[in-house]
């Protein structure tokens, strides 16, 4: 372990010094330790390289709000090291790490493992939704249903001591980056260019997954065109840590074979992070992939109303922007084009303001022209942007002094219900 600057990460090493490099990445809220059952039999073949997510595990919490932005550390951290080429396997967040190193990176990933991952995870409302309760609760909610996410009934109740440690990793998280990564997944979505990811592929899933199931999974290996799915049974979405020896056979098969398949194709220049490949083992079964995704389809529209789309889609949520879209028909349908282009593609996008500040106008506005019916969703987003209920408190008692107190005291109401429903941890 090292001391970390803002744009590398956390990380250990084992193994032997002069082996390939196996990069492995961990789940969201977790830590290294979720990985520690496979080292043993891994560090064996390759030299290990562990990290912790900004906040976890003890790591300098410096958020990353974008997939991206955790690729780019992680490859800033092995640039340090001097490792150019290596494999990689991650879970949950840790696998769109890996997929997004893949997409943008091609030449540095040998080989790779999609652990309980999905090409989109969920629905943006639900991360930032998450992030949202923890903004208002702590983390606490969080962790106190991280067993059930995690694990299968019957190894969270023959293993109290194990969920504990799990319940624990979430506790000593850092809020703040815990939100961030929350915004990282809301964001994620690589449906359209599975395509593209050119590395052998080993897609592994808990066979009781609900958070990242066997659909997600079909669809990764629908889209990849090296892919291969490997269904674990008894285990949910932490597999590594409910199925250690099955999991750490999948991954030695798996990158004992495809670096041996990826070695004899492509020309690797000499470096710590890549040595000799070892003697291949048979390849991970295929199953059938699931049907193909469609293409992407442009809207057809301009730039400022894509923009606009997705500006309003992050702040007011899918679900609210779907409905919208429902309701409207040949008489509203051009109002609807011009609030997305105009109000969202380009107020909402401007520079100058950040989305807290714009929130903060905005409740302050609906309440000043009396137009209640609309301080709903504003609320929501003021939630979503970053504002916690302390802080729209202060913004309605400020109103009441220059928009009059009946105006504030039924904005008080309306706000009120908004984010104890927006805010009260799911039982």
């Amino acid at each position: 372990m090292t001391e970390t600057p803002p744009n590398t990460m956390q990380y250990r090493f084992d193994g032997p010094e002069d082996a390939p490099v196996l990069v492995i990445g961990p789940s969201l809220g977790t830590t290294w330790h979720m990985w520690d059952r496979q080292i043993p039999e891994l560090s064996r073949h390759w030299r290990i390289f562990r990290y912790d997510l900004p906040g976890h595990g003890g790591a300098p919490a410096h958020p990353a709000a974008a997939v991206s932005d955790l690729a780019d550390r992680l490859l800033a951290t092995l640039d340090s090291v001097g490792v150019q080429r290596f494999g990689y396997a991650g879970c949950s967040i840790g696998g769109a790490v890996g997929a997004d190193l893949a997409l943008r990176h091609p030449h540095r990933v040998a080989a790779l493992a999609l652990v309980a991952a999905s090409p989109r995870f969920g629905t943006a409302d639900e991360f930032r939704q998450r992030g949202v309760i923890v903004r208002s609760n702590g983390l606490e909610p969080i962790a106190r249903t991280s067993p059930e996410r995690w694990f299968t009934p019957g190894f969270a109740a023959a293993q109290p001591a194990i969920v504990e440690w799990a319940v624990q990793m979430v506790r000593t998280t850092d809020p703040g980056c815990y939100i961030a990564s929350c915004e990282a997944l809301a964001a994620f979505d690589i449906r359209t260019e599975l395509p593209r990811i050119g590395v052998p592929t080993l897609v592994l899933v808990g066979a009781e997954d609900k958070v990242t199931g066997p659909a997600e999974a079909r669809t990764l290996v629908a889209g990849i065109p090296d892919a291969r799915l490997a269904l674990v049974p008894g285990a949910s979405h932490l597999a590594p840590v409910e199925q250690p020896a099955a999991v750490t056979d999948l991954l030695l098969m798996h990158f004992s074979t495809a670096w041996q398949d990826t070695a004899a194709s492509i020309p690797v220049p000499p470096s710590p992070g890549f040595a000799a490949p070892f003697a291949p083992v048979v390849p991970v079964a295929e199953i059938a992939p699931a049907a193909e995704l469609p293409d992407a389809s442009p809207t057809g529209r301009s730039d400022r109303y894509d923009r606009g789309m997705k500006v309003r889609r992050e702040v007011l949520g899918d679900a609210h922007v779907d409905a919208a879209a429902a309701a409207s028909d040949g008489f509203t349908e051009d109002f609807e084009e011009l609030l997305t282009r105009y109000a969202w593609g380009e107020i909402w996008s401007r520079e100058g303001l950040d989305r807290k500040a714009r929130s903060c106008v905005s409740l302050t506005a609906v309440v000043a022209s009396g137009h209640l019916g609309g301080l709903a969703q504003h609320v929501r987003a003021a939630l979503r942007n970053g504002l916690t209920p302390v802080e729209i408190k202060e913004v309605l008692l400020q109103t009441a002094v220059y928009c009059g107190i009946p105006a504030a005291g039924a904005a008080f109401e309306i706000a009120q219900s908004v984010i104890q429903e927006e805010t009260t941890p799911p039982a």
